[in-house]
């Protein structure tokens, strides 16, 4: 388990690398959920995404002969992005493995960053090659399956616990698990009583399933949402997640859209489903422990297109998540 000393170390390396992102009231939100709405921004973080925290933190402590070697990585879009981004500022050359169905604009980005990029059919195709190519001598980032990379996603839960010490309830997306494992190690030492939720989407529900089995349990990712479509969580986040997390809440793609809309139009807020399925989730925390909190919401990622979420509002017939009814 990682400790709050661990991620203030981590803050410590990555700071100059990374940005510090807003954190921010939503009135839209708080009108929309009926109750105080804070936002911690990482989707204005460099790549768009959280991860160059963990990307930055691994890379900046690789030995001389691991950094020649070249890195790779395994990614449904954001961690490739962020490796890319990293690498390229660092000069280490980077190769990004990603299944087919990734979102063009990650593909083309890693690219243009210098990364060398490697499709594969699915997620898990992607993780068996990714495993060829670090048999042949390249260095891992791995997502997730690492305490560096995991400490410095805490650093997240770092920044929003000291601009936002009042929220009782904080819901983050869960991929493979390193952000929430992190933002809880972070929030729950510095934020007493505070309750931490995993949100994940059906077919991408890796943690969900492995809290199921008691151990960590691969599958074959099926939802839309391939930013959060690990097919398996590790044991590292796993009992970071047993320890330290409320719950884990399972929303459809098509509530992820609708919450994608709803934070576009109640928060003014481009976010991909992603961070869109904390909408859905929010709602059922509030059936579970009423309405006298202050809700802190990890807006992960916006590398999502016009042309992606359209093509989603009209698969799915989406409409904006409706208002949480006022009680009586």
């Amino acid at each position: 388990m990682i400790t709050i000393d661990d991620i203030t170390a981590a803050a410590e390396r990555i700071a100059g690398y990374v940005l510090r992102t807003p954190t921010v009231a939503s009135p839209g939100l708080a009108a929309h959920l009926g109750v105080p709405v804070t936002l911690k921004l990482e989707l204005l973080q460099r790549s768009g995404s959280f991860k160059p925290r963990g990307a930055f933190h691994k890379l900046l402590g690789l030995t001389p002969a691991e950094r020649a070697a070249g890195v790779v990585a395994v990614s449904g879009g954001n961690h490739g992005l962020a490796l890319a981004d990293a690498a390229g500022s660092l000069d280490i050359a980077a190769t990004v493995v990603m299944p087919e169905a990734a979102p063009q604009r990650s593909i083309a980005a890693c690219r243009a960053s210098g990364a060398t990029v490697r499709l594969t059919p699915d997620m898990g195709g992607a993780f068996a090659l990714l495993d060829e190519l670090v048999a042949s001598g390249l260095t891992l980032v791995h997502p997730f399956d690492d305490p560096i990379v995991l400490a410095a996603q805490g650093t997240v839960g770092l920044e929003f616990a000291a601009d936002a010490p009042d929220v009782t309830d904080v819901l983050v997306s869960i991929g493979g698990g390193a952000l929430i494992a992190g933002v809880a190690a972070a929030m729950r030492a510095l934020v007493p009583g505070v309750r931490v939720w995993g949100v994940e989407t059906e077919g991408a529900d890796a943690m969900t399933r492995a809290l199921a089995a008691g151990d960590p349990t691969g599958f074959t990712p099926t939802s839309i949402v391939t930013t959060l479509s690990a097919p398996y969580v590790s044991q590292l986040t796993l009992d970071h997640v047993r320890a330290l997390v409320e719950d884990v809440i399972v929303v459809s793609d098509a509530d992820a859209v609708a919450g994608t809309l709803a934070l576009a139009e109640e928060a003014k807020v481009w976010a991909e489903p992603a961070a869109g399925c904390l909408l859905p989730a929010a709602q059922r925390v509030l059936d579970r422990v009423g309405p006298d909190v202050r809700l802190g919401l990890v807006v992960c990622g916006g590398n999502v297109t016009a042309t992606d979420l359209t093509g989603w509002v009209q698969r799915f017939g989406a409409a904006p998540l409706p208002r949480r009814p006022v009680p009586a």
